[in-house]
């Protein structure tokens, strides 16, 4: 399916062949040649994602009981490579470097120096990271934050943390004083737990793997499944086969979208052959989203009509009747819109949008798919709500092969938040916790990413701890949150590998190496496992058997536990070394402050495919205001926070195929075609010819928010490339600087990285 200026045969970038298929293997290899894994790296891959086995630390998609021969994708192999890399990161090396010369390095060049070995801190004198004792550190990390007030400290944590971790890391927060609990969340789905929770009730999706046997149309949003989590390409593709249709949303031509060649199918290697994923694929406007659902929506309230007259049936007036709310109110709003500012606003036809709901409407279950280009919009909430009124309608939601799945990123990223991770004091059970603990938990509202980003630029933030991640450099307002980041008093990053954000410290910063997932963790009572949450509920047992890549590694738990003993004072049902000692103690804390969640914990560590946790929606028990689900009339058509304008260009920031999150794998984006580079300004055609500009010319892109600020990215070769007219795109991280810290979701936060306002400087 062509644009504007495009063919599917031009010679703009892009990829001939499919997604998975020998280009997988060929990737996957050439990782494996670049980081010099340690032998164990296969046996590793043979139990990843299996029952009992090592759970992958990339993305959070569903591990089903029966696996495949080999259970992981092309991102998930190149995370596991890249943890057992034989490269190492010693004391050595930073004696000859001082931190500013590596600020001056390469996101992809700092991590291939492979896996930190020592605790370090950092000597402001000498601008470089020496080696400390452990009791050094945590001694001194304790007394740093013994002496500001709790709700001066920042406790951050990315979404690869066990639910063990998160758990005690939580709780430490909490004992000492605040719920300043920022995580990933924040930066990607926080649209979800917020716009979901408000409409049915869940902060999560409601699928389970099941669903996708029965399902017989899938519809995706704003998700680049090759590129991000290609392991759901396996039961898309079983879908297709067996007769279910998807059908496309998407800015971008996303290639495991489009077609797929199974790595696990000697027929199809040997071959060529591959399967077509979408049956319709339309490249809508970015932040077109809010209008073309309610373009289907028009088209399925049309065809109900329709089919009244043949005394039958589109909608599902039992259960609108029955579980929900607003249905007249959504529909008149519906109605009294008009095509000509639904087809302006989408980009997209009525006849393209007419096509899509004759899918949904002969459809008997449907699954709606979404991912961050939904959720980072300004208005990112009312499009979930959107969504969710089409769903509604048919009864899509608390049935059998039918419901709501976002496709959440880091992999454990929805767990953090089940055990606890959340700056929202209501959506923990503080009562449940004093009552285990012999505390007073704390009540004040805590701060989420955006929140902690103000308070450090005001000086009001004196500690940052990060478990996990590269917290600057995933934010916006990179430059001034760098600046202001120096000023702290006390910063400390757990981290297995060397990244930016390391380099920007407080006057006191230790950096403290961890164990890897794929790595033994030797405690006490013997080798630990730990557990995780998938993006379908399921919680998941993993067990390490790598030899660590330094004796002088401490578990996530460990290291958790080391600060909060070197920081709180002695409580006698606080018991941290025994924690450490035996994980199994940790889960029964876990089950004892979620009882209806996690009962039998440790025994069903290592259910095959997971133990399901839940969900009321599911079941059809919405825990809303009103008890029902809510149809949502529509405020707006246009979910971006900013009105067109000549010379403003709506840039979405995208990641490629050789990256997970701020981890840069290589240069190679391949189902892209794009090879060598991460600084390119892809553009469709006519575009770049309507500016007055060339293929190859070096540009700079710079903000257009109307805030006076000056914020630019440069040296950005402008790229043809396969895109709606008045849409641009380029890589993040490095385009975060171009995105205003105020400029996110108006209801959860969210950083609106999808639709930025921009204007090209020549």
């Amino acid at each position: 399916m062509s644009i504007d200026g495009l063919s599917d045969d031009n010679d703009t970038p892009h990829y001939d062949g499919p997604a998975g298929g020998w280009g997988s293997v060929g990737s996957m290899a050439r990782i494996m040649g670049e980081e010099r894994p340690t032998p164990a790296v296969l046996d590793t891959l043979r139990r990843q994602n299996k029952p009992g086995g090592f759970m992958c630390v990339s993305c959070a998609w569903a591990k089903p009981a029966k696996p495949h021969t080999f259970e992981f994708c092309e991102n998930g192999a190149k995370a596991t490579i890249w943890e057992l890399t034989s490269r190492r990161c010693t004391p050595d090396f930073f004696t000859e470097h001082t931190v500013t010369e590596l600020k001056g390095w390469k996101d992809y060049d700092l991590e291939q120096q492979g896996r930190l070995t020592h605790p370090m801190r950092y000597d402001r004198a000498s601008d470089r990271y020496v080696p400390c004792g452990w009791d050094e550190a945590f001694a001194a990390i304790g007394a740093e934050l013994r002496a500001i007030d709790p709700e001066q400290a920042v406790f951050y944590s990315s979404g690869r943390a066990s639910l063990e971790t998160s758990y005690l890391y939580a709780l430490f927060a909490r004992l000492y004083g605040h719920n300043n609990l920022p995580d990933s969340s924040n930066m990607c789905h926080e649209t979800t737990s917020v716009g979901l929770k408000k409409v049915i009730g869940s902060p999560v999706g409601t699928c389970v793997l099941d669903d996708f046997d029965s399902c017989n149309a899938i519809f995706f949003f704003g998700q680049n499944t090759g590129s991000n989590s290609p392991r759901l390409l396996h039961p898309l593709q079983e879908a297709v086969k067996r007769g279910a249709k998807i059908v496309t949303f998407n800015p971008v031509r996303e290639k495991g979208l489009e077609s797929f060649r199974n790595p696990q199918s000697p027929l199809e290697m040997l071959t060529g052959k591959e399967t077509q994923i979408s049956t319709l694929y339309f490249q809508l406007k970015a932040g077109g989203d809010i209008a073309a659902i309610t373009g289907l929506i028009k088209h399925v309230l049309a065809a109900e009509e329709e089919r009244q007259r043949e005394g039958k049936h589109v909608l599902d007036p039992d259960f609108i009747a029955q579980h929900t709310v607003g249905f007249e109110e959504m529909k008149a709003r519906v109605n009294a819109i008009g095509w000509e500012q639904i087809e302006e606003e989408s980009g997209l036809t009525r006849a393209d949008l007419k096509q899509a709901a004759d899918i949904y409407v002969e459809a008997d279950r449907s699954i709606a798919m979404y991912g961050m280009g939904l959720t980072q919009q300004v208005h990112g909430s009312e499009t979930l709500a959107a969504l969710v009124n089409l769903w509604l309608l048919k009864g899509n939601i608390g049935r059998d092969g039918a419901g709501i799945s976002p496709v959440r990123g880091h992999s454990n990223v929805q767990g953090q938040r089940t055990v606890g991770i959340s700056e929202k004091p209501e959506l923990v059970p503080l009562d449940r916790l004093a009552g285990q603990f012999g505390f007073e938990p704390p009540r004040k509202e805590g701060m989420n990413t955006v929140k902690a980003c103000e308070k450090i630029l005001s000086g009001e933030v004196k500690a940052f701890i990060g478990l996990g991640g590269n917290f600057v450099r995933a934010i916006p307002e990179r430059e001034r949150m760098e600046a202001a980041w120096t000023r702290m008093r006390l910063t400390v990053q757990i981290a297995t590998k060397l990244n930016r954000s390391h380099l920007i410290n407080g006057e006191v910063a230790y950096l403290l190496p961890c164990l890897g997932r794929s790595e033994e963790d030797m405690q006490e009572s013997g080798a630990q496992a730990v557990t995780m949450e998938d993006s379908l509920s399921c919680i998941h047992g993993s067990l390490g058997n790598n030899t660590p890549a330094s004796p002088h590694l401490k578990s996530e738990v460990a290291i958790v536990a080391g600060m909060a003993k070197a920081t709180l004072p002695p409580n006698p049902k606080v018991t941290w070394d025994a924690w450490v000692a035996d994980y199994r103690r940790i889960r029964a804390l876990i089950e004892e402050t979620y009882p209806d969640q996690f009962h039998r914990f440790n025994e069903r560590v290592f259910t095959p495919g997971g133990f399901y946790r839940g969900n009321p929606a599911r079941e059809r028990i919405w825990k809303t205001e009103s008890g029902k689900a809510h149809f949502t009339p529509p405020g707006r058509l246009r979910a971006i926070g900013f009105e067109d304008a000549p010379g403003r260009w709506r840039l979405m920031t995208m990641r490629s195929n050789d990256q997970f999150n701020t981890t840069i794998y290589g240069y190679s984006d391949r189902l892209r075609g794009i090879e060598g580079t991460r600084d390119v300004l892809l553009m469709n055609p006519l575009d770049i010819a309507a500016a007055g500009l060339r293929e190859g010319q070096v540009v700079a892109l710079a903000s257009d928010a109307g805030d006076d600020v000056d914020r630019r990215v440069g040296g950005l070769t402008v790229t043809p490339f396969h895109l709606p007219r008045g849409c641009v795109g380029a890589y993040y991280p490095e385009m975060n600087p171009l995105i205003p810290l105020w400029y996110h979701d108006e209801a959860s936060k969210t950083p609106a990285a999808k639709g930025v306002p921009v204007r090209i400087v020549v």
